[in-house]
């Protein structure tokens, strides 16, 4: 019987968490990462404030009403991002297999270290104890024989454990939770599969495949039934892609002036263009994302005619593409995301006949500011455009997304 050597760690409340571990006056009590102002969303809670009923995505107002109390902090992507690659080198340093899913978490097969490092639970409390002790930090592990079954156990560890699904007890873990602990089962799937009387995964196990497929369709029928019975074929993927790097911004009152969004657009497209180029991508596609006031939401989209990490280049195409929205009426989010990459490297610069065309020293100076920010903090310098009330900004809470979902909580 094969050994469970598949792992999914995650690292318990991560953004709070660091802020936490950075700030021991904030250790013990309920804080919010993000939520910022009356409009804001909350973008990471401590357990202390889950306590409290408080969430990720929850309204800052819904939460200060929930807990009093609560301590909001503004987000440090940048920080978190450093953390984040200090802990996939500690899970290197196991196995190449490893797999990010996002800054906090990671799938990993361990099965050709077993010989090396014992088995799968003994490397992952390896792994949790030299997260805690190098890093300040706690891991929840959940080891099995799948992926899908790893990412359930793992949730199951939550906060600081470790969940080891035993060979043979598989359908025994997983068939009494409820449905939507499986993967694609969203709010919608879910009122689908009610009307069976669905509301375990061992009852979905029970549904002849044919009555999913005609539910849900070809691909989710067929793909949900297979889980349910523990069949996941898909490997620990190294080489899985990020497939947006994005930053976007909740305003605290309605934006209607043209020229100030698009002095927001030109600071959001310095960010993304700096995280291009520290993941050494190139982007083809620039996304615009507007959100009025009564939350409807657009996107707008234009290719590039060659692959960039310049924020010039971004910055004019996300510009042309709120050249053609109505602003009059108010924008309550604004963002900005660069999609399909290639490999970084060496970029076709624009030829003289390709508008909108950049200076050859742009992709210097863009790299100078860079390395100024690294050594220096991310407010050491700016461009002009960024400045308010004489003060730059240059604020780095923008966001690597990666296939499945957005990074974070």
């Amino acid at each position: 019987m094969t050994a469970p050597a598949i792992l999914h760690l995650d690292l318990d409340a991560f953004y709070a968490s660091v802020e936490q571990r950075e700030r021991p006056e904030l250790r013990g009590r309920p804080v919010v990462v993000g939520g910022l102002g009356n409009r804001g969303v909350v973008a990471a809670a401590s357990y202390e404030a889950r306590e409290f009923g408080i969430r990720s995505a929850m309204p800052s107002v819904r939460a200060r009403r929930a807990c009093p109390d609560l301590v909001f902090v503004a987000p440090r992507m940048d920080l978190y991002a450093e953390v984040s690659r200090a802990v996939m080198a500690i899970l290197r340093s196991a196995t190449p297999l490893v797999e990010p899913l996002s800054l906090d978490e990671a799938f990993l097969d361990v099965r050709g270290a077993e010989r090396l490092l014992g088995t799968g639970p003994e490397i992952g409390e390896m792994l949790r104890a030299r997260i805690r002790s190098e890093l300040g930090l706690a891991a929840s592990v959940g080891v099995a024989v799948t992926k899908m079954l790893a990412k359930i156990a793992s949730d199951s560890a939550k906060p600081d454990g470790m969940w080891v699904v035993e060979p043979g007890t598989e359908l025994e873990f997983l068939h009494p939770l409820p449905v939507r602990r499986l993967w694609g089962v969203g709010p919608a799937t879910q009122r689908r599969l009610a009307n069976y009387g669905v509301e375990t995964i061992g009852d979905l196990a029970a549904l002849p495949e044919a009555t999913l497929v005609r539910s849900l369709g070809e691909a989710a029928g067929r793909q949900l039934h297979a889980l349910a019975w523990n069949r996941d074929p898909r490997p620990v993927d190294p080489h899985r892609a990020t497939k947006s790097v994005g930053h976007e911004e909740t305003f605290a009152t309605d934006r209607c002036d043209r020229r100030a969004l698009e002095q927001e657009l030109t600071r959001m497209a310095d960010l993304v263009a700096a995280r291009l180029r520290a993941h050494m991508l190139v982007a083809r596609t620039v996304q615009l994302k507007v959100r009025f006031p009564d939350f409807s939401t657009i996107t707008r989209a234009q290719t590039l005619r060659s692959p960039t990490d310049l924020s010039a280049v971004i910055a004019d195409a996300a510009r042309t593409l709120l050249a053609d929205v109505e602003v009059e009426r108010g924008v309550r989010l604004l963002g900005v995301t660069a999609l399909q990459f290639d490999g970084g490297g060496a970029v076709q610069e624009a030829l003289p006949f390709d508008a909108p065309a950049v200076a050859p020293e742009q992709g210097a100076l863009e790299r100078t500011l860079d390395a100024v920010r690294e050594r220096f903090g991310p407010d050491a310098v700016g461009r002009a455009a960024h400045t308010s009330d004489g003060r730059v900004r240059t604020d780095r809470r923008g966001s690597l997304w990666g296939p499945d979902e957005q990074a974070g909580e």
